[in-house]
């Protein structure tokens, strides 16, 4: 019996179904978290074969040693995931310290997880990057941005998502900036891509063939509706392009990506830039793990598929016969509570009862880039997406 060891199983709550359908493929699944085992649900509990609790997960001594007591118990430890952004570095680490040769080890962290790192690996697969440069000093930052002009974006170089991301547009910007910045961190300075952001969202066997494909499409920045704390609209992609799965499977074979769920992420340019003609498709940054919070569900409402059972069929079978039924657009609306808007809660809930899959609020830890409140629901056309949005965002 193959060990998968899955770090956090219990956040976010969805992830639970990975590690169900792991079980339900045979393999055994041994959880690490921070939360108690009588606080896990009842079916990430039935899922585990054993669960160890640690203080904090960002105590790499205290998960080091959970890791060396399930070999001890159980053997060799053949998978480790957490299919979490955040922890991404902690299971390369634990990966090569223990010799568990399925997965990312630190040598590969470079490249994964630093935005200047990814650049290069872009470049290979013949996809534009925008020119960056790593913030040092005043004048060092001015030589750049008279190269590429105002306004810049600016973020840390290893950054989840887009927490303490700056656009600057002027010099008293930049003084701001520079005098304010965390001191312990890298960031990295990029001249504006004008763009809409999309993605390559594959679930890739051992050949780094893809098993399962889709796309979002965010018609707003994250980084403004972090920073404005403004609603949160993005969608699943009906049908996936041509040209990004051209560019996320160009991607995906330049990282040399194996045994993954991905979320390739890509501007397509709305006008004619230096980086390329409107239209075109360029790099953005890449993400070795699923798209993060409800999207999961998302790829499942809008293929009518499962891609909890497609990931743990890779895992445990390297192949999948899970397959797509109809496809739709899903869209995922997030709405900020101290926003009054002129559907109520209730009312929209209402409107759309016939399209609607999933209502929840957010968890706090999400609610930063999600908002507090979230609706997914269905659509065949993106006329009744777009009029979905306007009715969720309207307010009083």
């Amino acid at each position: 019996m193959k060990n998968f060891v899955f770090m956090s199983p219990n956040f976010p709550a969805n992830y639970r179904m990975f590690c169900r359908e792991l079980a339900r493929n045979g393999l055994r699944v041994l959880g690490i978290g921070d939360c108690p085992y009588e606080g896990l649900e009842p079916e990430l509990r039935e899922s585990l074969t054993e669960y160890y609790k640690v203080g904090s997960l960002e105590n790499y001594d205290e998960v080091y040693r959970a890791v060396a007591y399930f070999i001890h118990r159980y053997g060799r430890i053949d998978w480790l995931e957490s299919n979490n952004e955040y922890w991404l570095t902690h299971d390369a680490m634990l990966r090569t310290d223990f010799n568990i040769s399925s997965g990312w080890q630190t040598g590969d962290l470079h490249r994964i997880r630093f935005k200047s790192g990814m650049k290069e690996y872009y470049q290979k697969a013949g996809i534009p990057v925008a020119r960056w440069h790593i913030v040092d000093d005043y004048d060092g930052c001015m030589a750049f941005i008279r190269e590429v002009g105002w306004p810049v974006i600016v973020k840390p170089d290893d950054g989840v998502g887009a927490s303490d991301t700056h656009k600057l547009s002027d010099e008293d910007g930049l003084r701001s900036f520079l005098a304010t910045k965390r001191p312990d961190v890298s960031y990295i300075m990029e001249e504006f891509i004008t763009g809409q952001t999309i993605s390559y969202d594959a679930i890739l066997d051992s050949r780094g063939e893809p098993l399962f494909e889709t796309g979002n499409v965010t018609p707003a920045s994250i980084m403004e509706i972090v920073n404005r704390q403004d609603n949160t609209l993005f969608y699943i992609v009906k049908d996936l392009p041509d040209e990004v799965r051209a560019a996320g499977r160009a991607v995906a074979k330049s990282f040399g990506v194996r045994s993954r769920f991905v979320h390739f992420e890509f501007f397509r340019l709305t006008c004619d830039q230096h980086i390329g003609k409107a239209g075109q498709v360029v790099a953005l940054e890449v993400n070795m793990r699923p798209s993060g919070g409800y999207s999961p569900d998302m790829m499942n409402f809008a293929n009518s598929t499962d891609v909890y059972k497609i990931w743990a069929d890779m895992i445990a079978f390297d192949r999948s016969t899970k397959p797509a039924g109809e496809h739709y657009y899903c869209a995922y609306a997030g709405r900020r509570d101290s926003k009054r808007f002129a559907l109520t809660h209730d009312a929209l809930c209402q409107k759309y009862a016939s399209q609607l899959r999933m209502v929840a609020r957010v968890p706090e830890a999400l609610s930063g880039a999600m908002s507090d409140q979230m609706y997914l629901a269905v659509f065949q056309t993106k006329e009744e997406l777009f009029a979905y949005f306007e009715d969720v965002s309207r307010e009083e």
